[in-house]
């Protein structure tokens, strides 16, 4: 609505000094056009430069996440930007498989970092704060403004099981072209007669401290006990890696 007022007032103004010949009706009209295109122009000016008739509303939203690798891998990839390692850009799914996968913001506005936590799953959380009109007459007033829901910060935290390993996507290409080689999968092979002994010693010991396990606890042990097998056998395989 500002903007309309603006441009009407500036051509109201224009219209009154150009074509209206009687001197005292002219200065009448002249004076409220001038006053209007003034004062919208001032109204539009402290919104764009301090947010006039607009307040800040934090959100946080929670999405669950898989691993950008589309594998039973426990990995958590990034792509290194600068030196610092404060702009660098996480990748990951919000499906367990999909084709193209997200990535954090690179921007001014956002910042992303990896909180290791002891939950199961992992997560992205994102905290955003934005700038939002007070009510709707403000909402109509800056109509087509363009400010309204502007982005003033935002923080993504992907919490990841102490379980998953932090690796660039150039390390996890690498690591990929290993395990698909003969003597990857040859490892690999090994690997799942020692997975299995590993998760079943791991179920037995969790069973023995707690005879009255349910069945979804034992599925929780044993799929923690996986991912603890895979970390580990991952960081074996870095080794060549790197």
């Amino acid at each position: 609505m500002v903007i309309i007022l603006t441009f009407l007032g500036a051509i109201a103004f224009f219209v009154c000094m150009m074509f209206i010949q009687q001197k005292n009706l002219r200065n009448i009209l002249a004076t409220i056009t001038g006053i209007i295109f003034i004062a919208s122009t001032t109204l539009m000016t402290l919104n764009y430069s301090h947010h006039f008739g607009m307040h800040q509303v934090t959100t946080t939203t929670t999405t669950r996440i898989y691993s950008a690798s589309n594998s039973t891998m426990p990995l958590a990839l990034y792509q290194p930007v600068g030196k610092s390692g404060q702009d660098n850009v996480y990748i990951y799914n919000t499906k367990p498989k999909q084709k193209t996968p997200h990535h954090t913001q690179a921007n001014e506005y956002t910042t992303s970092r990896i909180k290791w936590t002891k939950n199961d799953t992992p997560q992205l959380v994102t905290t955003e704060t934005r700038w939002q009109y007070k009510n709707n007459f403000y909402k109509v007033l800056y109509a087509w403004s363009g400010m309204d829901n502007t982005l003033v910060k935002r923080t993504n935290v992907l919490e990841y099981p102490q379980t998953y390993i932090k690796l660039t996507t150039s390390q996890a290409n690498k690591l990929s072209k290993i395990t698909k080689s003969a003597a990857g999968k040859h490892l690999q092979a090994q690997a799942a007669e020692q997975g299995r002994a590993f998760v079943t010693a791991k179920v037995q010991a969790a069973m023995a401290k707690n005879p009255q396990m349910t069945a979804k606890q034992i599925q929780q042990v044993s799929a923690q006990a996986e991912q603890e097998f895979q970390a580990q056998s991952v960081k074996q395989i870095l080794k060549q890696v790197k």
